[in-house]
């Protein structure tokens, strides 16, 4: 199969609006979602984050540069404010050139966001 631009999905949750925690569960779910799909730097385009409106003591971009994508293209917004909503969630769609097909990719959902994709495989 020839290099293709795939995007990949992950979500995880805060217990508490606070740097540290945003740092700790953005690095953890950055961790987990290259790791399960075997990412390397040089595979990235581009990284899209987005949190919750109750989300707002720390930017989840600045976790990722603390990661090592420091010179990797980051852009963070906030999610729709949907009634019935996850609270304190912080979603990610990394868009990356890869050999692998949609179906190969490993999508990431930790901590209560797990919850939002009862769809995928574990």
């Amino acid at each position: 199969m020839s290099r293709a631009v795939r995007a990949l999905r992950g979500a995880t949750t805060v217990d508490a609006d606070t740097p540290e925690q945003i740092q700790e569960r953005m690095i953890a779910l950055l961790t987990a979602m290259f790791e399960r799909n075997d990412i390397h730097h040089d595979d990235l385009i581009s990284v899209f984050f987005t949190a919750t409106s109750d989300i707002n003591s720390a930017f989840p971009a600045a976790a990722a540069r603390k990661f090592g994508l420091g010179d990797v293209p980051l852009l963070c917004a906030q999610e729709l404010e949907i009634d019935g909503g996850e609270p304190l969630c912080l979603r990610v769609l990394i868009h990356l050139v890869t050999d692998r097909g949609r179906q190969e990719l490993h999508h990431v959902y930790l901590e209560r966001a797990r919850g939002l994709r009862d769809d995928l495989p574990e």
